[in-house]
């Protein structure tokens, strides 16, 4: 047991009450206050996508964190961020912002119920676009918990990219696995637009096939330990999980339904430090 985890930063694909209640969104909303109330500090970051609507919520940009590039593939794609609050759980919540990645108003799939062919793009713009903010706001967290599919590259990231920053150099990655988008594939070049700095083609080499499961597996493979978030995540993957020798956290439906999980995490978060 190292030192006592006292900074945690949660990474989520959805945050109550910007989007609609779903298993994530909750948990996106109320463990990062349960946390807090535990007295650690807390950053929390989702996608600003387009149908969260910015005067309802009062979003508005951050000006002195606003305004990087980050290049994908060949093409820079400018990082806006903005801030909201969740003023009953006294809670900021940090956007991730990019017109052309989401000022559209679906999430994930477009209104026939296609998913994205950028959504690879997308994932790889929000990990980087989180890590390099949490540099410039100097705030170096102890546990980076990341939840929901487009979280699933901060971890290889964290790893090979950002691992000789102090901001980064005592920080442990948690994951939280659901079953968000099992069934879906990315394009064939998809992998080709991962690698920055360390990251070699091998590092992304179960990409080949660049499915949502091989997404979660290669999350989990960077990952320092692994939350089984939902009843119905595949089997296969958490069968891949329990062979990688990184702590697992299984599913427990009470725990979820009492709140309990909160503290159950706060431990598990504390074992890995």
């Amino acid at each position: 047991m190292g030192n006592p985890v006292n900074r945690v930063l949660f990474v989520n694909s959805e945050i109550m009450p910007f989007l609609p209640e779903t298993p994530i969104s909750r948990i996106g909303r109320y463990l990062p206050q349960g946390i807090q109330e535990r007295k650690r500090e807390i950053r929390a970051f989702m996608p600003r996508y387009g149908c969260i609507n910015e005067r309802k919520n009062q979003l508005h940009e951050v000006i002195r964190l606003s305004g990087m590039n980050i290049i994908i593939g060949d093409v820079d794609r400018t990082l806006v961020i903005k801030v909201a609050s969740i003023t009953s759980a006294r809670i900021q919540v940090y956007f991730i912002d990019n017109d052309d990645y989401f000022r559209r108003k679906q999430i994930t799939y477009d209104s026939d119920g296609k998913f994205f062919e950028d959504n690879g793009q997308r994932a790889i713009f929000f990990a980087r676009g989180v890590l390099e903010t949490v540099k410039k706001l100097r705030w170096a967290p102890d546990i980076i918990h990341c939840q929901g599919w487009i979280s699933h590259l901060v971890p290889l990231y964290l790893k090979k990219v950002y691992n000789g920053d102090p901001i980064f150099s005592g920080s442990k990655v948690v994951t939280s696995l659901y079953n968000d988008i099992s069934s879906e594939s990315f394009p064939e070049t998809f992998k080709e637009a991962i690698p920055s700095g360390a990251i070699k083609p091998e590092d992304v080499s179960i990409l080949d096939t660049p499915t949502g499961i091989n997404l979660a597996e290669l999350a989990a493979m960077y990952s320092d330990g692994i939350i089984i978030g939902a009843p119905d995540v595949d089997k296969e993957l958490v069968k891949f999980c329990d062979g990688i020798n990184v702590p697992v956290l299984p599913f427990d439906e009470e725990s979820i339904n009492s709140g309990r999980y909160i503290e159950e995490y706060d431990s598990f978060y504390q074992q890995l430090k």
